[in-house]
C-alpha cells in the first residue's frame, strides 16, 4: 500500500484529466441534439429514439466495463491502459460525431448519428470508469482520497464551465474563419473544428495524468463474470430498480443539458 502523500504535481495532473474529460462530456451532453437536429436536419423523433437507446445501453455498459477493468492485469496497471485506450478512441469518435458529412441525408444521416453517438457513450465509459476507479490505487485512503475526489469534482466543473461559456463563441469564430457563409454552414464547420480542439486537449490532459500518476498499490477484489452479473440482475428486483432509476436520471440530465442550447440560441 502507498504510504507517501500525493505531490502537488500528482494532484494537478489528476485534476487536469478531470477538466479534459468533462469538457468532452459537456460538449456531447449539451450540443449533440442541437448539432444533429437543427444543423444537420435529423428529425426530432429520430433523435429522441437515439438518445433513449443510448441511455438504456449505458445502464448496462457501465457495469460491464467495471468488470472488464477489474479483470485487467498489465505491467502498466489495470486502470491506465483503459484510460489511454478509452481517451484516444473517444477523442476520434467525438471528432467524427461533429464532422458529419454534409451530403448525408435521410436514413444515412440517422444511422450516422446513431452509430457515432452510441460509440461515443461506449468509449467515454471506457475511460470514465477507470478514471474514478483508480483513486484507491495511488492514494493512502481516508482523508487523502476524499480530498482528491473533491478536487477532481471541482476540476470537472471547470471543464464543464469552459465548454458551456465558450462553445458558441468559438463555433461561430471558427466557422467564419474556415469558410462558412450561411448561418448553418458556419455552425456546421465551427462545431467540427471546435470538437477537434476539445478532442486534442482531452487526449493531452489524460496523457499528462497517466504519465504523472502511478498505480502504487494493487486493488484486487473478486469480479463476477458478465454472465453472472446479468443473471443476478434479472433475479434481483432491487438491482433492476436501480438500473431503471439510472436510465431515467441520465435521460433527464441529457434532455435538460440539450435543451439549454435552445434558450441560449433564441436569445
Amino acid at each position: 500500500m502507498n504510504n507517501k502523500t500525493l505531490t502537488g504535481r500528482e494532484k494537478a495532473s489528476y485534476g487536469l484529466g478531470a477538466v479534459g474529460k468533462d469538457m468532452v462530456y459537456m460538449l456531447s451532453a449539451s450540443y449533440v441534439l442541437y448539432y444533429f437536429q437543427d444543423i444537420m436536419g435529423v428529425s426530432a423523433y429520430a433523435m429522441a429514439v437515439i438518445l433513449l437507446v443510448a441511455r438504456v445501453f449505458d445502464a448496462f455498459n457501465d457495469p460491464v466495463m467495471g468488470v472488464i477493468v477489474a479483470k485487467t492485469r498489465t505491467r502498466f496497471g489495470k486502470f491506465r491502459p483503459w484510460l489511454i485506450i478509452g481517451t484516444l478512441t473517444n477523442s476520434v469518435v467525438l471528432f467524427a460525431m461533429f464532422a458529419c458529412p454534409p451530403a448525408l441525408n435521410g436514413a444515412g444521416l440517422v444511422a450516422y448519428a446513431a452509430i457515432f453517438y452510441i460509440l461515443w457513450g461506449v468509449t467515454y465509459t471506457m475511460m470514465d470508469i477507470p478514471f474514478w476507479s483508480m483513486i484507491p490505487a495511488f492514494t493512502r485512503g481516508g482523508e487523502e482520497r476524499e480530498n482528491l475526489t473533491a478536487l477532481a469534482r471541482s476540476c470537472s466543473g471547470v471543464g464543464s464551465a469552459i465548454v458551456t461559456i465558450f462553445t458558441l463563441l468559438a463555433v461561430h469564430a471558427l466557422g467564419s474563419t474556415f469558410g462558412g457563409t450561411s448561418a448553418k454552414e458556419i455552425e456546421r464547420i465551427g462545431f467540427k473544428w471546435f470538437a477537434l480542439i476539445i478532442a486534442v486537449l482531452f487526449s493531452l490532459f489524460i496523457i499528462i495524468t497517466c504519465l504523472n500518476i502511478k498505480e502504487k498499490s494493487s486493488v484486487s477484489m473478486p469480479a463476477a463474470s458478465v454472465k453472472d452479473m446479468f443473471v443476478s440482475l434479472i433475479h434481483n428486483d432491487q438491482a433492476m430498480a436501480i438500473v431503471v432509476t439510472i436510465v431515467l436520471i441520465n435521460t433527464a440530465m441529457y434532455i435538460t443539458s440539450n435543451l439549454v442550447i435552445y434558450r441560449v440560441v433564441n436569445k
